[in-house]
């Protein structure tokens, strides 16, 4: 019997680097299914639309469904239509696809993504100046890095969210991981209470020690970002260690 009812996985780091699976992830994925777990995917990636990262990964082989991804500009987008607002859009340009046809807002609100070139002082300033004036401030994630397409860790989009913070005095809603609402709605629409739910991830901080801050087991990763000792940097330390997916996989299904 698996160890667990229900599985979230991150994607970038733990299923592929850039475009391209990290070996045996397919084949785990495939194996946690045939066990009849179900699974969401949980992603901070901020410079691709929910609909092209669903045909990423078909593309490698993966069978996901749209209601099984979940993203932080989704939740952006769900917020924003809640609450009436206006977005001013600090973000990649890919991105602004989910943006798009919103109502006109009765307040602004800036959001955050990882905007890559796009951070220029101007268009930092511009959402500053934005800020000073009332504005909400969305963060669609605060990770410090990611690893990039060519093996290297860049900046992601929480450095530029930590500088308009200091800047404005504004402390931003941050929407993807480690928010416990955003854990909190992948194991809802599963119907899966948080201590019967695992979180396999390369960020020890805002994959694995944000999940089990919202209750879930946590288990890290050596692929991706993962730097050595890193497990020793949270408190409690991650539930599990694994060398990738396909070495957690093993142990969820033993």
């Amino acid at each position: 019997m698996p160890r667990f009812d229900c599985v979230l996985l991150d994607l970038g780091g733990v299923v592929y680097v850039g475009d391209e699976p990290i070996p045996g992830a397919v084949d785990a994925i495939a194996r946690l299914r045939d066990a009849g777990i179900p699974l969401r995917f949980l992603t901070n990636t901020t410079r691709t639309p929910h609909g092209e990262l669903l045909g990423m990964l078909r593309a490698m082989g993966l069978s996901v469904e749209e209601e099984e991804l979940f993203t932080p500009a989704l939740a952006a987008r769900q917020l924003i239509e809640k609450e009436g607002l206006e977005p001013h859009l600090l973000i990649h340009p890919a991105l602004e696809a989910d943006f798009a046809d919103l109502a006109p807002g009765k307040r602004k609100a800036v959001v955050v993504g990882d905007a890559g070139q796009g951070f220029t002082y101007d268009a930092l300033n511009a959402a500053f100046r934005v800020l000073d004036q009332g504005a909400e401030f969305l963060a669609l994630a605060n990770n410090r890095s990611f690893r990039d397409g060519d093996g290297q860790l860049s900046l992601d989009a929480g450095p530029f969210v930590q500088a308009l913070a200091f800047a404005s005095g504004c402390e931003p809603v941050v929407l993807g991981k480690p928010a416990q609402p955003f854990f909190q709605a992948a194991l809802d629409s599963l119907g899966c209470s948080a201590d019967r739910a695992v979180m396999i991830g390369d960020d020890v901080e805002s994959d694995v020690a944000g999940a089990m801050a919202a209750g879930l087991s946590g288990i890290l990763v050596k692929t991706g970002k993962y730097e050595a000792g890193a497990e020793s940097s949270i408190d409690p330390p991650p539930s599990r260690l694994c060398a990738d997916l396909s070495e957690a996989a093993d142990w969820l299904l033993a």
